[in-house]
């Protein structure tokens, strides 16, 4: 799947571009693993006299493994990773971390589950334009991720737990020419275990500079307090370019987002889909990635995730009268939507005078999200990943 990595029209192709045929003088490939750790010409497999001698690697509780170190330009082209314990724990327990040009701060910081485009700790079969999984057993990212001066990729374990296989190899290639529109890869991973009332949610949060927004994966557990009513209304909103309280994108609904309607099932193709539907009260997984529909910015960007849900108005009315923490946003009476949100009080839906319909409301859901995006600099100064507690609570089998 083809797209640029530069901010403006005319951008040099990046690797994903060429065309097959042609010859590149300006790359040479590369891959780091364990039989190549240093990714250096000529070095690879030299363990065990050439005989498999190093394919996998331990990684003890507290332990970080380096999986690539090197200087000089270059552009990841692919991401393949397997471990042994795939479980819910070990996949939000494992720290995944990217850190360009000697940077300080990582530029990726997210649980190393999450980062590979399914939420919720799970793992699956998939595949689309920027990650596989193709039987549920491995971990692939196909997103290129230029550097000019260095990268290095890392995996910390706090999980308290022995790892006692992880196999990668990172494909990538040197090159002796940088283009200045190549931006940088970020990712960003957030949870609110019980989300606020009438605050959206941050997909991403303020990031300043120059970049391009790729997209995001999100993972619902619903708050079995509202009956299993539909928790997707909320829109996702993009503001950009010193927008402030009103966005410049937004959306109708969280499953509209994902390109599909009236409900979530479980689907999936290149660029959106839904990998878990509450099977087994095993919670929602879905994602939307922006390549045919590019979201650039100027001066910086910011996304959110509304948490709204709805049900019949009678349905709500008993929601309201079991004290459970809702407000009311508003009641389609056919098609004729009734506004009803104030910031200062609550409506209660048994008022007199008020329409039947579907109504929406405010509620507060278990939702984590990690978010893929390209800027103009190796930092990005985004909150640090969330403690290992945060992120293993309340995990679904």
């Amino acid at each position: 799947m083809a797209f640029c990595v530069g901010v403006l029209g005319g951008c040099t192709q990046p690797p994903t571009e060429r065309q097959l045929f042609e010859f590149d003088n300006n790359s040479e490939p590369r891959w780091s693993s364990f039989e190549n750790i240093t990714a250096e010409k000529g070095r690879g497999g030299m363990e065990n006299n050439g005989a498999k001698g190093h394919p996998s690697d331990i990684l003890a509780p507290g332990e970080t493994k380096i999986l690539l170190n090197v200087q000089g330009p270059g552009i990841i082209n692919r991401m393949w990773i397997t471990i042994i314990d795939r479980s819910p724990e070990m996949l939000r327990s494992l720290k995944l971390e990217m850190f360009w040009d000697n940077a300080e701060t990582p530029a990726v910081s997210v649980p190393f589950g999450d980062f590979f485009g399914l939420g919720l700790g799970k793992t699956a079969s998939y595949h689309n334009a920027f990650f596989a999984n193709p039987e549920g057993r491995s971990f692939q990212c196909f997103i290129p991720m230029p550097f000019r001066k260095a990268a290095r990729i890392q995996v910390t374990n706090e999980s308290g737990r022995r790892l006692s296989h992880l196999f990668f190899d990172i494909n990538y290639e040197k090159i002796t020419q940088w283009n200045d529109d190549y931006l940088y890869f970020h990712s960003y991973w957030n949870r609110q275990i019980a989300t606020k009332l009438s605050q959206d949610f941050e997909l991403l949060p303020d990031v300043s500079g120059r970049g391009r927004f790729l997209g995001v994966n999100v993972g619902v557990n619903p708050n079995p307090a509202y009956n299993n009513y539909w928790w997707g209304e909320g829109e996702v909103k993009m503001y950009l370019d010193g927008d402030t309280t009103f966005p410049t994108l937004v959306g109708t609904g969280t499953e509209d987002y994902i390109g599909t309607a009236w409900g979530q099932g479980k689907f999936s193709n290149d660029f959106a889909g839904c990998l878990i539907a509450n099977e087994d009260s095993a919670g929602w997984a879905f994602y939307r990635y922006h390549v045919p529909d590019p979201i650039y910015f100027k001066t910086g960007c910011k996304v959110t995730l509304q948490q709204i849900g709805g049900n019949r108005r009678e349905k709500v009315i008993e929601l309201q009268r079991q004290q459970v923490p809702l407000i009311p946003v508003a009641i389609d009476d056919m098609g004729k939507v009734n506004p009803l949100y104030k910031k200062d009080s609550i409506v209660q839906l048994d008022s007199p005078g008020l329409p039947d319909g579907f109504s929406n409301f405010y509620r507060s859901d278990d939702v984590s999200s990690t978010t893929y995006f390209y800027l103009d600099k190796p930092r990005n100064a985004l909150p640090p990943i969330q403690l290992v507690d945060v992120r293993t609570a309340r995990l679904r089998k």
